[in-house]
């Protein structure tokens, strides 16, 4: 084991560079042809197995050793943002507005290097998977390698993936067990009323005042329906109507974003903004046209793979670099529909507080590199006590 952490110390500097590259070369979700090439060719050189095109531009390298019958499965995403990157670095985007805003080359950078120490590790018996995952951002890339047959066609006992997290400290890890993210939906409202001259709005139906009614009523729908013990959000965030002073429109449009961190709180934010935009447009003399558009589910954290996981932290790092139960977090990612498949966990690396580590998804972001031997080391020692056991 000290030989594997030896090795990861002394060619971290060539995942930096990895991390750096891929950084270079974003790709949006279902276009990461570029990364997963090289993602693939590397796997392949280092011995592993590897498959391509699940969900797309998917890679899985799977690598057994001995007669072990257990099986495990690591993921890593793949995909860039759609945002144009204000960092000024060296390794900035060299492609306008597309760039890594949420570390994804960081998680990629990380597995690949825990990937190399891996293959030269003959002491583990089982099989290991390493997924590559497109098209988190939206995409939902992992459910798309899912419906390619990813679990009937590499097996998994359990399955874990990392993502970083800026504002904690660099290196530190954080586990919760239990609902650790929330669901995502994403819901269009169109307002269809009578247009009409802004002179003369008793001749019309004005959908726009029925939309200000709808903004404002919908703020009661986690305030007055939700327990208030329960997480939820509903967020407006985009409300298009008219083009002139004088003018009723005869089309008000909403766009919402809802979120939960329980499935039944999902269900009940259904049925409420559906039926509270039904009375509201009917009391404005509109009607409405409800798309409700399903997003990521619950993820959900497996209590007996967290505590595994949570305890290979502690081994490593100690108990001052470690949060045993972290805070619920209302963003979403689409690994919860694999933990929805097989039992695993979800953790988060500190990204740290200095240069680039504001908020993911924000053009000054940047991977904190020191993270590659941390996380990748992580990875290592995950592993091979899975297969311990």
């Amino acid at each position: 084991m000290t030989y594997l952490r030896e090795a990861l110390a002394a060619r971290v500097g060539e995942f930096i560079q990895l991390r750096r590259d891929i950084h270079r070369h974003p790709e949006l979700a279902f276009e990461e042809h570029q990364t997963a090439e090289v993602v693939a060719t590397k796997l392949a050189a280092w011995g592993y197995a590897v498959h391509r095109g699940l969900g797309g531009t998917g890679v899985v390298g799977t690598m057994t050793r001995g007669k072990g019958a257990r099986s495990l499965g690591l993921r890593a995403d793949m995909d860039a943002l759609p945002i144009q990157e204000q960092t000024g670095l060296a390794w900035a985007s060299d492609i306008p507005g597309r760039m890594h805003a949420c570390g994804h080359d960081g998680h990629t950078a990380m597995l690949l290097a825990a990937a190399q120490a891996l293959a030269q590790d003959t002491d583990f018996t089982g099989t290991l998977h390493l997924i590559f995952q497109p098209a988190e951002e939206g995409g939902g890339g992992a459910l798309r390698m899912m419906q390619d047959g990813l679990f009937e066609r590499f097996p998994c006992d359990a399955v874990f993936a990392m993502h970083n997290m800026p504002g904690v400290p660099a290196g530190h890890l954080v586990f919760r067990d239990g609902p650790a993210m929330a669901s995502s939906d994403y819901v269009t409202i169109h307002l269809h009323g009578t247009g009409g001259h802004g002179a003369m709005p008793h001749r019309a139906a004005d959908p726009l005042v029925a939309a200000a009614s709808i903004v404002m009523a919908l703020q009661t729908v986690v305030s007055r329906n939700v327990d208030p013990l329960d997480t939820a959000v509903v967020t407006v965030g985009a409300l298009h109507a008219g083009q002139a002073n004088n003018v009723i429109p005869a089309l008000a449009t909403l766009e919402l974003s809802v979120r939960a961190l329980r499935p039944q709180v999902r269900v009940l934010l259904e049925q409420r903004i559906k039926a509270l935009v039904a009375a509201q447009a009917q009391s404005f003399g509109v009607r409405a046209e409800v798309i409700w558009k399903p997003g990521y589910c619950v993820l959900v954290n497996t209590v007996q793979e967290t505590n595994f996981a949570r305890q290979v932290g502690l081994d490593m790092v100690g108990a001052e670099r470690v949060t045993l139960q972290g805070p619920a977090l209302t963003g979403s990612e689409d690994f919860a529909f694999m933990l929805e498949k097989v039992p695993g966990s979800y953790l988060l690396i500190g990204n740290g507080d200095g240069a680039g580590s504001c908020m993911v998804h924000n053009p000054a972001y940047d991977f904190n590199d020191d993270n590659i031997l941390v996380g990748a080391s992580y990875w290592v020692n995950l592993v091979r006590a899975f297969f311990a056991h």
